[in-house]
């Protein structure tokens, strides 16, 4: 980057203004640290970035995807996968102290770190003592939801199993629109009415995308 002067190098501003200061392309140039002949780390940044669709891209992305990018190898592409998973984990480490969950917008920043961009389903579950405090995650299927691959009995044997009072229900959406499909809310509505059977509340259903989510309780829809 030796076009660029000194004082607007990144790492040069990370010192001067701090990481808060820097824009995406240049916090993921510091990641990559250098390019090559014909590109730049800051061409390099634009160019993961567009292709990704964004910073928020880069959580989906597998070590494949960002090889696929000339002149990231796999040291580089490692680098920037380590980067993006240490950013997830400072939001998604929880206290050990109990998190009670009051709104539909309290679940969804609680999940939505762990389990709002992946390349894949996921349908999970997380489990609650009766003053709605969280017991624990867990992950029930990964592939494309189908009410045949959840099935009641298995997501009410877990939640009996760590004797939670109630449940909320998740899953993710890779395309990043949150919008339940009719097989999402016709799934919600069978498991509701198992809960009653089990004595176990189903809470809510969330549909997760990237840092946006589509809660069926706050709709109305449950």
């Amino acid at each position: 980057m030796s076009w660029l002067a000194p004082h607007d190098r990144p790492r040069e501003k990370l010192e001067r203004l701090g990481p808060s200061g820097l824009g995406d392309n240049e916090l993921l140039a510091i990641v990559v640290g250098h390019g090559f002949r014909s590109a730049s780390a800051i061409d390099l940044s634009n160019q993961r970035l567009a292709s990704a669709r964004g910073v928020h891209g880069l959580t989906r992305q597998s070590l494949a995807d960002l090889r696929r990018l000339k002149g990231l190898g796999v040291a580089k592409a490692s680098q920037i996968l380590a980067a993006v998973e240490l950013g997830r984990r400072t939001l998604s480490q929880k206290s050990d102290l109990p998190v009670r969950l009051g709104s539909p917008r309290e679940v969804a920043s609680y999940l939505l770190p762990d389990h709002g961009a992946h390349p894949v389903e996921r349908f999970g579950i997380l489990l609650l003592d009766a003053k709605h405090r969280v017991l624990r995650t867990l992950v029930l299927s990964v592939g494309i939801l189908d009410a045949s691959l959840v099935h009641p009995r298995e997501v009410f044997r877990a939640a009996a199993g760590e004797r939670a009072a109630a449940i909320v229900l998740f899953h993710n959406h890779p395309s990043g629109d949150p919008s339940p499909s009719t097989e999402d809310i016709t799934l919600t509505l069978r498991l509701v009415e198992a809960g009653r059977v089990m004595g176990i509340e189903v809470v809510d259903h969330l549909v997760l995308a990237d840092t946006l989510y589509y809660s069926l309780r706050e709709r109305g829809e449950i």
